[in-house]
């Protein structure tokens, strides 16, 4: 059960950022780009990728056969983040994000750990 759990809280984290790929206003609102700009673009691609996290997370709630594929790509989008967070300075527009993807880390290191146990 806590392992379901897990997984929508990861799915969660992941909610905001994939719900721009439909509605892009939220990539100002998030990251406080405006529309006109190259980089709204490439956001509004990683809203895309997200929306894949996303997926994978609620999917590997209901079908244990996907958890390790889910597993990997949840942390290569949370763990690459925050280590290029940490790079770059720790930018303070981006401080919520890293917040978030950190209290998510020990839910990811739950279902990782049920997922490659065997």
């Amino acid at each position: 059960m806590f392992e379901r759990v897990a997984w929508g809280i990861l799915a969660l984290i992941h909610l905001s950022p994939a719900a721009a790929f439909f509605l892009p206003s939220l990539i100002t609102k998030l990251y406080g780009i405006s529309s006109g700009s190259d980089t709204f673009i490439l956001l509004h691609h990683r809203a895309a990728l997200f929306l894949v996290v996303f997926i994978g997370c609620i999917w590997a709630i209901f079908d244990p056969d996907v958890r390790r594929l889910a597993v990997v790509g949840t942390a290569l989008s949370m763990l690459g983040f925050l280590a290029i967070y940490i790079m770059g300075g720790q930018p303070d527009a981006l401080r919520s994000i890293a917040i978030a993807d950190s209290i998510g880390l020990p839910f990811l290191a739950y279902v990782a750990w049920l997922a490659f146990r065997h």
